[in-house]
């Protein structure tokens, strides 16, 4: 693939393939990365395990590791887990888990139910709501980024195919505006169960790997439950912390994201690297790539745009 910016870092370590929202295969993320002279990247989808072979060139099945490192990139492996029902975008990643562990298991088939059942939810409330939205027709149903049409099963829809048919549609004008327009809406907002927070670092840990907090700046910077508790973002990352957080993204593209607040990308990273410091044993960073470029979405996320250094990469991930 030709004309992708420069990345702004050696390693991004936040980057989403088709197996969950993204736009890119697993095979055309890794040539891409290759394509920019990225030394790292981390495949990270939503609420799956990550692919483990990859078929090359020559049409064999092979170790997805291995190919990319013969290619001369390094990829860490992840999952970011979609945590805590009642709050938007808190999402962990972990790296490195082991992917055959009954417990990774048993979680990505739970929350392969919960989005399946909230998601046809959804599409039902927004009929209801004059924006017709055909669940079987529209979300089951796609045009690829060629023009073909594809199926894809109701335990694959992530929220964001509905966001990008609403789009489509016309009841926005991005994919970006129709999630804000869904989150500020309680009657919109359906909520499918995810798992806590705690639930999810205990279960990263328990399965061998490193617990990272996303883009925490897209976490609202005051919440309430149902049940009347509250805390600001502070003290909802301090307990995150508490139960065994090990790092944090800092350098992420808040401006192309759903981002209330109205620090630059630049002044994020640096107040969460100052705030945080001695609090979490690293700081990671990733750029949330999904290629959205394919879909026609303007100014979309690139490889590398958030990062850490290939120094940084290495005391990580060794």
């Amino acid at each position: 693939m030709t004309g992708l910016p420069k990345p702004n870092y050696e390693c991004d370590m936040h980057c989403h393939t088709v197996r969950s929202d993204g736009n890119d295969t697993p095979l055309e993320l890794i040539e891409n990365a290759v394509a920019v002279g990225m030394k790292a990247i981390a495949i990270t989808d939503h609420d799956i395990d990550p692919p483990r072979t990859i078929i090359d060139e020559e049409g064999q099945e092979v170790d997805i590791i291995e190919y990319a490192r013969g290619k001369g990139l390094e990829l860490v492996l992840g999952d970011e887990f979609s945590c805590d029902t009642y709050v938007d975008d808190v999402h962990i990643v972990g790296y490195n888990l082991d992917w055959d562990h009954p417990l990774v298991k048993e979680e990505v088939r739970r929350a392969k139910a919960s989005k399946s059942e909230a998601y046809r939810k959804l599409c039902e409330v927004l009929t209801a709501k004059g924006m017709p939205l055909d669940w079987e027709k529209e979300i089951l149903m796609y045009r690829d980024t060629e023009g073909k049409m594809r199926t894809r099963a109701p335990d694959e829809v992530q929220r964001k195919h509905i966001f990008e048919a609403m789009a489509h549609k016309g009841y926005t004008s991005t994919w970006s505006e129709a999630k804000l327009l869904v989150r500020d809406d309680p009657e919109l907002n359906v909520r499918r169960r995810k798992i806590d927070p705690f639930d999810a670092i205990d279960l990263i840990k328990t399965c061998g790997g490193l617990a990272v907090l996303a883009h925490p700046y897209l976490i609202d910077e005051e919440i309430v439950y149902p049940d009347g508790r509250q805390y600001t973002r502070d003290e909802y990352i301090d307990r995150l912390l508490a139960a065994g957080i090990d790092g944090m993204e800092a350098a992420y593209p808040y401006s192309k994201t759903s981002y209330k607040g109205t620090l630059t990308d630049a002044e994020a990273k640096a107040e969460i690297m100052e705030k945080y410091k001695g609090k979490v044993k690293f700081f990671s960073g990733g750029s949330d790539y999904h290629n959205d470029g394919k879909k026609g979405v303007e100014n979309p996320r690139f490889i590398g745009e958030g990062g850490i250094s290939y120094r940084e990469f290495k005391a990580i991930f060794g």
